[in-house]
């Protein structure tokens, strides 16, 4: 059985005509031949006829081992790296290994703004607002953002992924074809997680027996034994909403204490996860009318925005006590001050505000009843060293090209996922390099992605399917092809992308990857499977990955290095006139892959120690059986 995935609209790759000047200018040589220098408001990728076609493609730098597939664009001299809030000395001490660190504090939106247009790299807190405009200014050479924490609402993610390169010249302010370049953003998700769960357990209790208020009134010569009267956690129901990282660790904390019951709402949590901590996943409405005890830890998003408003209080349990831990605006600080005043909440203990330090007019700062502290839920000398450390790795790999886990304007890949996927990366690269190098002069019109797999439409593709896409788009186009960017670049090219899913047996990931490109038009006419499209397919076999199959034709080489493509007869003498051409050039060949037909139709695949000259490759043609030839090499 297969399973269809449609992607995209339109099934042309249009050229605008504004700019043309320079968007022309930018284009690379392979480029310009599938393009055309006569190219007007729109057309789909094309051959010009004053353009002579390029033979070579590049296969080896998206396949050899020690290539790994990217989300920033690696710095080619040393780094410059802004850090805008104060960072722990081991993360600071990381990136100076690397890079040229600028720490600069509390600065205005209008001094980040000039500072960012010098910086390869940004790292903040929750303080530094990191918007549209700071991404304009950043003129296309900021790479990464890191977010010394979890919560990334200070950032416009949408600007950062869209973000264009630097201005064309000479006329940067008409030119409206720069592509979107794409800034990653990482945060820095497990480090403080066990330090902010113990500030909510703190926190709890000190609802719970009063601790703040009886401090406060005993440090002003008081003695109120009677007015501070708490009340116990045990036999109460706590009510976690938000079950991730630091929601699971309450969850483990809060059985400790003695809870009765331990419920968590989280549409996006696993049951099982759940059941074997002790939890009970509920629903909103159940979890407001049980929970006794509220602890908020859930991300600040749209949807969340504003979550517990007057509605949400009103359903819960009279005298209930709601801490957060987690952002401030997933609380309408409004309604929990009239929940408050009428006596429907009892008590509330926030670690974070909508704004942040809240202005004196907040109408939760200075009640007796709420317990108010200065987003100390990281602030651990252990957590700060931590979260320090983990986003400097996190903007190193970045600034080194390398793939992070803890992207958040890309699709999440868990480390033990980009573990087990990162084979298949390389392999899918490959393949859409070799794809697109196979095109002809009339373009191609949309890209169709096959996966054996035995997980059926349960594997995740989105990391593969960019790879793949970036694999096409590096060989056709000037543009940087990232994960970030990938499918927002495919896109805007107006390519139609669709993904299928084929049964495999096996245990594995995946059996092997297909990728075909809708055109008939093609360099190697072999490369043509029965449905009339550029077909290639390749395994992974250990870590290395395989081109297996080039239209109907099987082979069997590896994805690296030069490959030549001969079509031939299958007849004695053709391999070794083959052979002989290349060895008395001096070009070695190191294995070999042949695939016949009973009619007697060959394809013969050659891995090359160096790219053979021009004037080989063109007497290969001449040669008795050989009908056509292709050359798989690096990108020009």
């Amino acid at each position: 059985m297969q399973h269809v995935r449609l992607g995209g609209a339109a099934l042309q790759m249009p050229v605008a005509a504004s700019c043309r000047r320079c968007h022309m200018n930018s284009w690379s040589a392979v480029e310009r031949c599938y393009r055309g220098v006569l190219a007007s408001t729109s057309s789909t990728v094309s051959t010009g006829a004053s353009l002579a076609p390029v033979r070579r493609v590049g296969l080896r730098q998206a396949t050899r081992a020690a290539a790994s597939p990217v989300v920033a664009v690696a710095a080619s001299e040393r780094p410059t790296i802004l850090v805008t809030e104060k960072l722990g000395e081991p993360g600071i001490e990381l990136l100076q290994q690397i890079g040229d660190v600028d720490k600069a504090y509390n600065l205005t939106p209008e001094q980040l703004q000039e500072k960012i247009a010098t910086a390869d790299a940004l790292i903040i807190r929750s303080a530094t607002q990191v918007t549209k405009e700071v991404f304009q200014a950043a003129g296309g050479r900021l790479k990464v953002v890191g977010r010394a924490g979890v919560g990334v609402d200070n950032v416009d993610l949408a600007s950062a992924t869209d973000m264009p390169p630097p201005l064309c010249q000479p006329s940067p302010s008409t030119c409206k074809q720069r592509a979107p370049h794409g800034c990653l953003v990482v945060n820095a998700p497990t480090a403080n997680t066990v330090a902010a769960a113990e500030h909510g357990i703190a926190l709890i209790c000190a609802l719970s027996r009063n601790v703040a208020q009886a401090d406060a009134s005993v440090k002003a010569g008081k003695w109120e034994r009677t007015k501070y009267v708490g009340v116990s956690i045990v036999g109460k129901t706590l009510a976690i909403m938000g079950f991730g990282k630091v929601g699971s660790e309450v969850a483990r904390r809060g059985t400790g204490l003695g809870f009765a019951n331990v419920i968590a709402y989280d549409p996006y949590a696993s049951e099982v996860k759940a059941a074997a901590l002790g939890v009970k996943l509920v629903s909103w409405e159940e979890a407001l009318a049980q929970g006794d005890f509220f602890s908020l830890h859930m991300p600040q998003t749209p949807q969340t925005k504003g979550m517990f408003n007057d509605d949400a209080f009103s359903k819960m349990k009279k005298g209930a006590r709601v801490v957060n831990v987690a952002r401030g605006g997933v609380i309408d600080e409004a309604a929990l001050a009239r929940a408050l005043d009428n006596g429907q909440v009892a008590q509330a203990a926030l670690d974070v505000f909508s704004k942040e330090p809240p202005p004196p007019d907040n109408p939760l700062i200075g009640r007796s009843d709420v317990v108010c502290t200065p987003h100390l839920g990281a602030s651990t000398t252990e957590a700060q060293e931590g979260v320090a450390l983990e986003i400097a790795e996190a903007v190193v790999s970045a600034l080194k090209g390398e793939l992070a886990a803890t992207a958040v304007n890309a699709p999440m890949v868990p480390a033990e996922v980009l573990a087990e996927l990162q084979p298949f990366c390389q392999l899918a690269q490959g393949l859409g390099t070799a794809a697109v190098q196979l095109v002809g002069s009339h373009g191609f019109t949309d890209i169709h992605i096959t996966y054996a797999t035995s997980r059926g439409d349960d594997l995740d593709t989105r990391l593969l399917r960019a790879m793949v896409i970036k694999g096409i788009l590096e060989q056709i186009t000037t543009s940087t092809v990232n994960l970030v960017n990938a499918d927002l670049l495919a896109k805007n090219r107006g390519l139609r992308i669709r993904e299928t899913f084929v049964s495999a047996e096996g245990k594995g990931v995946l059996a092997s990857l297909k990728v075909s490109l809708g055109t008939s038009d093609t360099k190697f006419s072999a490369a043509l499977g029965t449905d009339k499209r550029i077909s290639v397919a390749g395994t992974v076999k250990g870590t290395q990955s395989y081109l297996t199959r080039v239209g109907t034709f099987d082979v069997d080489l590896s994805l690296q290095g030069i490959i030549l493509l001969t079509r031939q007869l299958d007849k004695p003498g053709v391999i070794a006139a083959v052979a002989n051409v290349l060895s008395k050039e001096g070009v070695n060949i190191s294995y070999m892959s042949v695939s016949v037909t009973p009619d007697n139709d060959a394809v013969m695949a050659l891995g090359l120690d160096q790219e053979p000259p021009e004037e080989v490759l063109d007497q290969l043609p001449s040669l008795e059986g050989i009908t056509e030839t292709c050359v798989l090499a690096e990108k020009l």
